[in-house]
């Protein structure tokens, strides 16, 4: 396959999550912000923080209101996270690369794309529709899944999408949960409170997880919270299983067994970072501080992602 090819391939299934996500952290949000108690303000500016899209907000709007946090994330064409930008970029990978795809694929990320960018130019971003509107987002999202496994043959490009769909996945659920760390409390007293286990509950909403874990835990409570979400090996939208998805199908694409241990610097990458996760306590990620740990997975999941682009898609001078 043509490394051209196969980065397309990458970034598009990355845009798709990406803007997946950008819907729920907002969706959610807006929800919370509905049940809060008089006396707790609404809190935007957490979401800008944890997607680290806060320096570039401020080069535009003076307050993190959130009229100005949404129509930042989701229809400034000047933020390149925001969910019209990332389904721009996903529209514009699946174009070049048509051939590639399939017919009901082009289709459905083209009719998603036009669907957000009407909606930006008729200026209907009004929040008495925006949660039909994230709602119509994630469903499109979805929708787009279930083309690629119902239309796509299991090769490498399959992989390829599977490899960015999940690393994108994994920092994005990291972030789901550090939107909790700089979600500010009225004060110390009230974590352990009626306020605090609502805004776990959010976060547990935010990746679908809250049924998943109902089922698991009898409890909403800090720490089976971020055990599931980052060191559960069967939910989805976990951390865990996330990077070992992703570490699987790296292995495809090489060809190289699993069992045989790593043959490049990508596979390399990845499941050094899956076997520090896999042996890591929920106790740990405590201890460490859950900011901190979180922090630097992000770091380790970026230096993993760089290794892919070395291995597979940058361009190498040609040796005489």
């Amino acid at each position: 396959m043509l490394s051209r090819v196969a980065d397309s391939i990458y970034w598009m299934n990355r845009y798709i999550e990406r803007a997946d996500n950008y819907s729920r952290f907002m969706s959610v949000n807006f929800n919370l912000a509905l049940d809060l108690p008089p006396n707790v303000d609404e809190q935007w500016e957490p979401l800008l923080i944890a997607t680290a899209d806060n320096y570039l907000f401020y080069n535009f709007y003076q307050e993190p209101t959130r009229e100005n946090v949404i129509d930042f994330m989701t229809f400034d064409k000047r933020n390149p996270n925001s969910i019209v930008s990332c389904l721009n970029n996903a529209r514009e990978n699946a174009r070049t690369i048509r051939e590639s795809i399939s017919k009901e694929m082009w289709e459905n990320i083209n009719e998603l794309y036009l669907r957000v960018r009407d909606t930006a130019t008729k200026g209907q971003s009004n929040l008495n529709r925006l949660q039909e509107f994230l709602n119509d987002v994630k469903n499109g999202c979805q929708h787009y899944y279930g083309v690629i496994d119902c239309t796509i043959t299991r090769n490498e490009a399959w992989h390829f999408g599977r490899v960015g769909r999940f690393l994108e996945r994994a920092d994005k659920t990291s972030r789901f949960l550090d939107v909790k760390y700089f979600t500010l409390l009225p004060d110390a007293s009230s974590v352990g409170s009626t306020l605090d286990l609502m805004i776990w509950t959010a976060v547990l909403k935010s990746v679908s997880a809250y049924n998943m874990y109902r089922q698991q835990y009898k409890m909403i409570s800090s720490s089976p919270i971020v055990e599931f979400l980052i060191l559960d090996k069967l939910f989805p939208r976990s951390v865990a299983h996330c990077i070992r998805q992703a570490e699987l199908s790296l292995y495809e694409i090489s060809g190289n067994p699993i069992a045989n241990g790593y043959k490049n610097e990508a596979e390399k990458a990845l499941s050094k970072l899956r076997s520090e996760i896999e042996f890591t306590e929920t106790a740990e990620l405590f201890k460490t501080g859950l900011h901190q740990y979180l922090d630097r997975f992000q770091t380790r999941n970026n230096e993993a992602a760089k290794a892919v682009y070395e291995t597979y898609f940058s361009l190498k001078p040609v040796e005489a």
